[in-house]
């Protein structure tokens, strides 16, 4: 007999059993469709917008950016190249307390800690701490051990040869964007393409490039050559410095131009500023005079309203002029000129700087003629220099009488100090205006030149003969009875004119009592190599420009004529030299090094060896001189340390090639230079 209860309760687990099993069934059925849909959907639906957020996290689209092009001047010296520097940044998440970091970079970093505070508040995972710090800086911050923070290579634009130029070459900032200068104006040709490419970032942000790093030359931005002479250009800043200072002027100009050519030389103004701590300058210090600025340039203009009047025989070098002892009334006006003189022939008005003989020389010359004469001279256009701002001036028609006589002595008239070199560079290269430039070449990083720029004719302005013969009056100028003796060279021969001009008070609209010195020369007279021209603004202690302008451009030529191989106008006469007496005393060290910076321009070649110089002993010598004079060798100089020289690579009077590096090595403290 079968046992009815034991069989019940063996049927029933059984049938829960399979009730429990297809429901698990369905479950795990209807799951792994959801798994399944969900695969489809991350798979196939948003494939592409996951693979992005994946990628985001590792993967990057790094952007390299291009090596700034260098700038070097006419042979090969740099004024600007760029190095890559550390930039530091930190993550914020990172920081155990952000304010007790943020007083520690402060520190170290010399910042405000509490706007690093406030910037590390803001940020999430990233926050710059400093860009384009020193290496003491990063030493300094690496040591704080803080977690979080990051170091990042930028390139930073790099001045080797600190304030020499710095209004030609300009500045960049931050970004390595160009702000000023050719840095601004060639900012396209300078800044080269960057190169973007994959690569992975680690967890700590670290780029990771796994097919290597690429050759990025090509990438790299083009270089600039200029016309300008270092060692030159040096000379003209030290000389135009000190006839500022001697002056106690509020600021000055030079130019130096090449009248065969149109090169310019060397480009100066004073103040003058540091481009890599351009922070502490004051922003006068910035300004491109010599470019920008137009002034009244006052009587160096009577040598070009001679010159129209003489190529047109409206007169001639012997036509007289009275000049009515000093006094002229034209109209309500009287025409004044500093010494009373009679009759004088046009040699005698550019001489003794005549106002009245001028004005009178005009007169036969005409308005019409005047503005003509003026404006193919080159005044009142923009030569199209490549820097950024550059002057036009002006030259209003003048319709009264005594604007006609004010304006044959320059005052009515504005020209820039670049324009009026260039005038002048006109009458030294036999009446032909050439183009001023600045920069030769531009060559891009494979080695394809992109400008080439060559000396080019802008009009002939008079002829070989009318220029010759007021180059030839422009040399009684220097002689003894002229306006600017104080420019006579021994050796060379010199012509050039004075310029001393009222400023415009642009309140009282009228003139005042300030003035604007100049003196412009060219040199040897009989055959240009060099046209200088200084400009010193408002000088305190006289205003001629004669006397204020005039020596600052002895002490350049001086320097120059030899460094151009310029062959002597005359010799100088052989002077006995007197038996030093004994009781003269011991120089010290101080004044043997200052008389050894004057002595700076002598270079002695060997003359076995073409193209092969003595290197210079510049043992004692402050950084800056030492510079000058290896550059004055045609040397390189490369230096170690500040202070003076103690030491030198290769040793003085070793024979080496031009463009040789010297490596110079220098220790202690430099005495403050004089301002």
């Amino acid at each position: 007999m079968r046992d009815l209860k034991n069989m019940q309760t063996t049927e029933a687990p059984t049938k829960w059993m399979r009730f429990r099993v297809s429901l698990l069934g369905v479950v795990f059925f209807v799951l792994l469709l959801g798994v399944f849909g969900r695969a489809w959907n991350l798979q196939v639906n948003q494939k592409v917008r996951l693979k992005g957020f994946a990628e985001d996290q590792y993967v990057r689209a790094m952007e390299t950016p291009a090596k700034r092009g260098e700038i070097v001047d006419r042979r090969g010296v740099k004024l600007a190249s760029s190095v890559d520097v550390d930039s530091v940044w930190v993550d914020p998440s990172m920081l155990p307390d952000t304010r007790d970091a943020a007083k520690k970079l402060g520190k170290v970093l010399g910042l405000d800690w509490k706007e690093l505070y406030e910037r590390f508040e803001k940020a999430r995972r990233f926050a710059w701490i400093k860009r384009q710090v020193s290496d003491g800086e990063a030493a300094r911050v690496k040591a704080l051990g803080l977690p979080g923070i990051g170091y990042a290579k930028e390139p930073r634009r790099f001045y080797p040869q600190r304030e020499l130029a710095a209004h030609v070459i300009g500045l960049v900032g931050t970004d390595s964007h160009g702000l000023d200068g050719l840095e601004l104006s060639f900012e396209q040709e300078l800044t080269g393409e960057s190169v973007r490419r994959e690569g992975f970032r680690d967890a700590k942000g670290r780029k990771l490039f796994t097919n290597g790093v690429e050759d990025t030359q090509s990438s790299n931005g083009a270089s600039l050559t200029l016309t300008i002479d270092s060692t030159l250009q040096y000379a003209t800043e030290r000389a135009l410095e000190k006839a500022v200072v001697d002056a106690k002027a509020t600021a000055g100009m030079a130019v130096v131009l090449d009248p065969r050519t149109g090169e310019i030389l060397s480009l100066a103004n004073w103040p003058r500023f540091n481009p890599n701590s351009p922070k502490g300058s004051d922003g006068e210090a910035f300004r491109d005079r010599a470019v920008t600025d137009a002034f009244e340039p006052g009587s160096t203009f009577k040598a070009f309203v001679i010159a129209s009047a003489l190529e047109q025989k409206f007169i001639t070098e012997s036509t007289e002029f009275d000049c009515e002892k000093g006094r002229w009334a034209v109209g309500r006006h009287v025409v004044h000129d500093t010494h009373p003189h009679g009759l004088l022939t046009p040699r005698g008005i550019l001489q003794v700087s005549s106002n009245i003989g001028a004005a009178k020389v005009a007169q036969k010359l005409g308005r019409e003629k005047l503005v003509e004469t003026y404006r193919n001279f080159g005044f009142g256009e923009r030569f199209g220099l490549g820097l950024p701002g550059e002057g036009r001036g002006q030259i209003p028609f003048p319709k009264a009488d005594i604007a006609l006589a004010t304006q044959s002595f320059g005052q009515g008239i504005s020209a820039t100090a670049l324009q009026i070199a260039a005038g002048y560079a006109a009458l030294a290269n036999d009446g032909v205006l050439m183009k001023p430039y600045l920069v030769s070449k531009v060559i891009d990083a494979d080695g394809l030149v992109l400008i080439d720029n060559k000396p080019t004719q802008i009009r002939r302005v008079v002829s070989a003969k009318t220029a010759k013969a007021v180059v030839a009056m422009l040399e009684t100028v220097v002689e003894t009875g002229g306006t600017a003796t104080k420019a006579r060279m021994d050796e060379y021969r010199v012509a050039g004119k004075t310029g001393t001009a009222q400023k415009v008070d642009p309140i009282a609209r009228g003139y005042s009592d300030k003035r604007i010195a100049s003196f412009v020369g060219m040199v040897p007279a009989e055959d240009p190599r060099a046209v200088i021209l200084i400009v010193i603004d408002e000088p305190k202690t006289d205003v001629y420009g004669g006397l204020v302008a005039a020596p600052a451009f002895k002490e350049i030529a001086l320097q120059m004529m030899p460094h151009v191989g310029a062959p002597k106008s005359r010799e100088m006469p052989m002077v006995a030299e007197k038996p030093e007496k004994s009781s003269k005393p011991e120089k010290s060290a101080v004044t043997a090094g200052i008389e050894k910076l004057e002595q700076m321009d002598t270079v002695t070649e060997d003359v076995a060896a073409e193209g092969a110089v003595r290197v210079p002993d510049v043992k004692g010598l402050a950084g800056r001189a030492a510079v000058a004079q290896l550059l004055t060798a045609a040397l390189e100089p490369h230096l170690a340390g500040s202070g003076r020289v103690v030491s030198q690579k290769p040793a003085a009077g070793s024979l080496v090639e031009k463009g040789t590096r010297i490596t110079v090595e220098l220790a202690g403290q430099l005495p403050a230079s004089p301002r």
